[in-house]
């Protein structure tokens, strides 16, 4: 049993499924487009026959994420103590770090992406299908390795309950259902507005991940502290409120933080949410040189 899921009551059905939801659909609509740009490009250039090595690619990508996702969801709950704490507090940094990177990256290269992929697509079919199947697995499992293991980290509050993956479930869904209105035009999306504030959603739940991976870290004695508590708030605040279940269930709060836990919270959130709101820098087009002949 995880520390959050120790300190207090589980959270609500509801908050569970809703933040699970949520990065689910974010996420699946990240997936969902890079499919859509693969199959689009395939299609307008006439080579449905390379469409099955693409799907392929999918599915393959799809198992690996549910093994990674079991393999270390089975591997944190079948060991308990000190060291249950250790795992699940490396597990967390580690989600993390590859969140927080994913994050930042799709903030810049939103506008690339497609380029790339159709770049990235003429050049597979050139060489054969096994070229194909790998873009396509590597385009799709990058995406499905960063919501293993956001989820790994989102869940671990929730005592073992699979509520959380049935919201992530749910949000791929409607992911699924958007893109495939997206590929035939029925809906229009502005991806700039909604991959900026569920990116902002993102990076509160990542820094609730972070403050928890410490605190389970202190637990197992690896980092310091954790008997110095920034404060408390236990005596005003109700854990089985609503609030309370949104605050744990999603952003993975505590009423009694550390110290090491509060600053770390503070400057991930601060550090992080400037990197991710600056504004993107568009390289300048050079002004064409005018030769002594032009000038005149």
């Amino acid at each position: 049993m995880s520390v959050l899921a120790a300190a207090g009551t589980a959270p609500s059905i509801a908050t569970q499924m809703f933040g699970s939801g949520l990065i689910g659909l974010r996420e699946g609509l990240e997936t969902g487009i890079v499919v859509m740009i693969l199959v689009a490009f395939l299609v307008k250039a006439d080579r449905r026959d390379a469409l099955k090595w693409v799907w392929l690619g999918v599915g393959a990508a799809v198992a690996m994420v549910a093994v990674v996702f079991f393999v270390i969801h089975y591997g944190t709950s079948t060991v308990t103590g000190l060291t249950a704490e250790i795992i699940a507090g490396l597990a967390s940094l580690v989600a993390v770090a590859i969140v927080t990177a994913m994050v930042l990256w799709m903030r810049t290269a939103a506008k690339d992406i497609s380029g790339e992929l159709k770049g990235g697509m003429e050049r597979a079919l050139t060489v054969g299908p096994i070229a194909v199947l790998t873009l396509a697995f590597f385009a799709v499992g990058r995406e499905g390795i960063e919501t293993a293991l956001l989820m790994v980290g989102y869940a671990e509050n929730t005592n073992g309950s699979l509520w959380p993956l049935l919201g992530l479930l749910v949000g791929i869904v409607v992911a699924a259902i958007l893109t495939v209105f997206l590929y035939f035009g029925a809906i229009r999306i502005n991806f700039a507005v909604f991959f900026k504030y569920t990116g902002i959603f993102l990076i509160v739940v990542a820094a609730g991940i972070l403050a928890y991976g410490i605190r389970a870290l202190q637990i197992g004695g690896v980092l310091p502290g954790g008997s110095s508590v920034a404060f408390d708030l236990t005596a005003h605040y109700d854990a089985s409120s609503w609030y309370g279940t949104v605050l744990a269930g999603i952003f993975n709060f505590r009423p009694e933080p550390t110290v090491l836990q509060a600053v770390c919270w503070l400057a991930y959130l601060v550090i992080v949410l400037f990197l991710f709101l600056r504004p993107v820098r568009v390289p300048a087009t050079p002004e064409p040189v005018l030769h002594a002949s032009e000038r005149h």
